[in-house]
């Protein structure tokens, strides 16, 4: 019979006590690939057939939509995602949506343009689209201190934070490895926490360390936009889910999107991979994490036809103000007169790009998200009022690898369009 020692009792608690702390942050390394795999990892290779899924909702583009879908089946394959979708709007219409893969290997189940896929820091771009809508409203003063909407601040340095500092990333909050909150910074790399309430999600960083005195830096920080959201619920005097649903989800009947923890049950939501970021077909499902405390800035479910509708529906006067607009996606200013990088503005990028000579340069409103097992890009072209959206249910070393099948989607589609309005055949 065994004996249990008193000095054996407590090294078995002290070891199952360790292993309970450390095991979620070996499994979060290993899904990384920065440390060796256990054997019962399984892997299953990408399927060579794909799938596809289509419609198109306008006929006039026809031509347009079967190049784009040929487009993202091979992009697709390049890259080794499972599968990919990719959505068209154009003056304010959905006019194509594309995809291609599978939504799950092992149930052979196919990728269908209603698959939803977690969108990563694109839900920034949703987050600052319900603050235009409230600042239209008069809802929320953009460069009035946090604290006249929020009595009870968690973190006394947070004060003099205006929300405009928030939206561009000129707050001075940390991103996830920069959080001095150690107990916040765990409960990021183990990613099992429920977070049902968006204050309480302040908890994992509260006691962090500001990175500079706001206004005077850039540094990107979803925790920043997490705080955002949560000055937002009290300017509204309503939660945060609910301002998404009133202000922008409800109006443009964005049905399929979701906070992730609303939806993990949909049969509409694809399962997400590790494939060695896009270098083997060979894949495995991502453990289950929990993004509840990245709500704001990262916890979201959409379609790439949901992300399309926000993105055209930014363009409307009736939606969003021209001055609003304006204000929204003009690059912010540094304290020496430069532009913040990426021409990052309130909740979304502004770039101008040339990327075809067929196209020329053409400037866009922007914002990617990379998730776990998944990668998402929207983007806004306001002079052709045509919106475009990307997804896949993996990722990419470099994140452009994945987005630049974008440009390619939308050039016939721009083309069209614009022989259309000049009435002129479409060059071959």
């Amino acid at each position: 019979m065994l004996k249990f020692t008193k000095v054996k009792i407590i090294s078995i608690g002290l070891f199952a006590t360790l292993f309970i702390l450390i095991w979620p942050i070996y499994e979060s390394m290993a899904h990384k690939n920065k440390v060796s795999f256990l054997p019962f990892y399984q892997f299953d290779e990408i399927p060579k057939t794909s799938p596809t899924d289509q419609i198109l909702y306008q006929e006039n583009y026809t031509e347009a939509a079967n190049k784009a879908l040929d487009l993202i089946t091979t992009h697709k394959v390049a890259i080794n995602a499972p599968a990919i979708s990719a959505a068209v709007s154009i003056d304010g219409k959905l006019v194509w949506a594309g995809a291609s893969g599978w939504s799950d290997i092992e149930n052979k189940t196919p990728v269908t343009t209603n698959t939803q896929f977690r969108i990563g820091s694109t839900a920034k771009a949703l987050t600052g689209t319900a603050l235009a809508r409230m600042y239209d409203m008069k809802m929320i003063d953009l460069d009035k201190n946090i604290s006249n909407y929020m009595k009870d601040l968690p973190n006394d340095a947070w004060k003099d934070i205006t929300s405009r500092q928030l939206a561009s990333h000129m707050a001075g909050l940390p991103h996830y490895k920069q959080n001095t909150d150690y107990v916040g910074l765990y409960k990021t790399l183990t990613l099992s926490t429920r977070y049902e309430d968006v204050e309480d999600s302040l908890s994992i960083f509260d006691s962090s360390e500001l990175l500079f005195e706001p206004g005077t830096q850039f540094s990107y920080s979803t925790l920043g936009t997490v705080l955002l959201s949560a000055v937002m619920e009290n300017a509204a005097n309503m939660p945060y889910l609910e301002i998404m649903k009133k202000q922008v989800f409800d109006p443009l009947k964005m049905n399929a999107t979701l906070a992730e923890f609303q939806g993990e049950d949909s049969k509409n939501l694809a399962k997400f991979y590790w494939n060695n970021n896009g270098f083997s077909d060979q894949v495995r499902l991502w453990r289950d994490v929990d993004l509840s405390h990245r709500l704001a800035g990262g916890g979201f479910i959409s379609t790439s036809s949901d992300l399309v509708k926000m993105g055209n529906a930014f363009l409307d006067d009736e939606f969003i103000s021209a001055k609003t607009r304006g204000i929204f996606w003009t690059p912010q200013k540094l304290p020496d007169g430069s532009e913040t990088p990426d021409g990052y503005s309130l909740g979304w990028r502004v770039l101008t790009r040339n990327i075809d000579p067929e196209v020329g340069e053409i400037t866009f409103a922007n914002h990617g998200g990379v998730s776990r097992g998944a990668q998402s890009w929207l983007m806004v072209l306001p002079e052709h009022n045509i919106s475009v959206a990307i997804n896949i249910n993996s990722n990419t070393k470099v994140f452009w690898d994945f987005g630049k099948v974008s440009m390619q989607v939308l050039k016939p589609f721009l083309l069209a369009k614009i022989a259309m309005e000049q009435r002129i055949p479409i060059s071959q």
